[in-house]
């Protein structure tokens, strides 16, 4: 139960992301079936629609599982922490929204499975919705509720209709004839429009409502996290106006290629999800707008992040970092008064960890020499792709820096500190740094195999783009225990742009390997300087 509390708030937003994937595509599904495919039953086929109810009926079972697991989750940690009875926590807007969220996913789950009406579908999906927006930021707000309510909801059901709606799109693709492509393609480019127009309107009316103005849009991490999203999106719409095109085509030739639309519409799911996580970490932080004074300023921006320094390259002492130096202090004291010595922290037990110039220096030099490291893979692979041969195995340079991150990223951690290695799992940001070492482990050794001729299948081939974007979807959700408001939005600044070049890095490989001519050949020269780029950004990090 203790390191349940300790870990609660990233396990939070992980399970806010999945709840928001779940749900939007069960009720995408839902709404493709009742929009597209039962009315065009004839054209697909019997097997075909029942595809996509199948489908659509495990993203809802799927929702079920996770948002009871997310009410228990919150409900163990208000028990633990405020020791408050179950009939008060279950009374509270979080947990009754969820429940009633919970019941109305059963029962699509059952509509979906036993072929219910097109209404009882729409209903339930309404209603899902309906208890999503409840627990949003719109359902706390004193002033302009409405507004941000149906805000809110418009978002919501503009990310079903669209993003969440592409799997049952994919899963048809390749099931139709020609006659069928053309109509389901027109049909599903028309709802993905509405889907957009829902997410640009209800997208500007919450940035209006909630960051406000141009220094809370930068100087803020809900301003930031919004920006990633806006990002993201603006790659969702080009990749969509390419379907859209091929779409248009088809209209007119029925023998119109349709890979390309499928590899993009792929990608789309990838980026989609990407954003649900980034809209889930929005729910951990308070709106730009309630923020007037804990800003950070575009003359800080500069001075941190965009002013050249020389990179840091060389370590300080170990012993002079702030929990051994206080730890040699308290062991000095013990052994003046012959006492037992007090551990200078605790993980897990809810303090920041005292950090001084030392510590702030071994982190800039963590992270330059991380940059030193991608920025060589990133090289490489430019000139693997140039036809250098010998520069395939520049995977092995991955091991080098999961070494190096695993010794250092955390130093009051086995092995340089006291801290044993499972006691350090009750910090979250030692968890985040272990999933990434464990994560580049993974995709080095499967990428390094492929390049080596040892690993042939593609599905080994995608094991690299689908955990490199999957480790920036990560960072995008990544915290750091920092006292200092404004030291830790201003280190976020530079990892977010880390987490997007990571996300276009993966995506990128993914179309290099399943599309060929110029998009692949375009794609295999993006995803290297996205490396470079990487490298180049943790070179020029900074923290003072």
């Amino acid at each position: 139960m203790i390191l349940l509390v300790d870990l609660f708030g990233y396990l939070g937003i992980l399970l806010h992301g999945l709840v928001i994937a779940s749900q939007s595509m069960a009720l995408g599904g839902a709404f493709f079936l009742a929009l597209l495919a039962r009315p065009n039953a004839a054209l697909l086929g019997a097997n075909t629609v029942r595809a996509v109810r199948r489908l659509a009926g495990v993203a809802a079972v799927a929702l079920v599982l996770i948002e009871a697991l997310n009410i228990t989750l919150q409900t163990l940690v208000l028990i633990s922490t405020l020791d408050l009875p179950l009939s008060n926590i279950l009374a509270a807007n979080f947990a009754a929204s969820g429940l009633i969220k919970t019941a109305a996913a059963v029962a699509l789950a059952w509509a979906l499975f036993a072929d219910a009406r097109a209404g009882l579908l729409l209903a339930l999906g309404a209603s899902i919705l309906v208890a999503a927006t409840l627990t949003t930021h719109a359902a706390a707000r004193l002033d302009h509720n409405a507004i941000l309510l149906a805000a809110a909801f418009l978002h919501q059901l503009g990310a079903a209709i669209w993003v969440g709606a592409i799997p049952s799109f994919v899963l048809v693709l390749p099931r139709l004839s020609p006659p069928a492509l053309r109509k389901i393609g027109a049909g599903f480019s028309r709802i993905s429009i509405a889907g957009v127009a829902a997410i640009l309107l209800s997208g500007f009316t919450m940035c209006f409502f909630y960051i406000g103005s141009w220094a809370a849009a930068y100087g803020t991490a809900y301003g930031v996290m919004v920006g990633a999203k806006i990002a993201m999106f603006l790659m969702l719409l080009g990749l969509g106006l390419g379907n859209f095109l091929v779409t248009e085509r088809l209209r007119q030739n029925p023998a119109t290629p349709i890979l390309r639309l499928r590899r993009f519409a792929e990608v789309e799911i990838g980026i989609g999800l990407t954003i649900f996580f980034c809209a889930a970490s929005l729910t951990s932080v308070p709106p730009g707008i309630d923020l007037p004074h804990d800003r950070v300023s575009w003359q800080e921006i500069v001075a941190r992040d965009f002013t050249p320094r020389m990179p840091r390259l060389t370590s300080p002492d170990h012993d002079a970092l702030a929990i051994p130096a206080l730890q040699a202090k308290l062991d000095a004291e013990a052994a003046a008064t012959a006492a037992a010595p007090q551990p200078a922290f605790i993980e897990g037990a809810g303090d920041l960890a005292p950090r001084n110039p030392a510590d702030i220096a071994w982190s800039e030099y963590n992270h330059h020499w991380a940059g030193f490291f991608v920025t060589a893979i990133g090289l490489l692979a430019l000139l693997h792709r140039a036809g250098i041969r010998w520069a395939r195995h520049w995977p092995l340079v991955f091991f080098g820096l999961a070494a190096f991150l695993f010794i250092r990223s955390d130093p009051e951690v086995w092995p340089l500190g006291q801290i044993g290695l499972l006691d350090s799992l009750h910090d979250v940001e030692v968890v985040q740094h272990r999933a990434f070492v464990l994560l580049v482990v993974i995709f080095a050794s499967f990428e390094w195999a492929v390049r080596a001729g040892m690993l042939k299948s593609r599905a080994a081939a995608n094991v690299f783009p689908l955990i490199c974007a999957f480790g920036g979807a990560l960072l995008l959700t990544h915290s750091h225990a920092i006292a200092n408001i404004k030291d830790q939005l201003l280190i976020e600044l530079t990892h977010t742009p880390l987490a997007l070049a990571a996300v276009t890095a993966g995506w990128a490989r993914w179309l290099e390997l399943r599309l060929p001519g110029r998009i692949a050949r375009t794609a295999g020269w993006i995803w290297p300087v996205c490396f470079v780029l990487i490298g180049g950004l943790l070179v020029l990090y900074r923290e003072a």
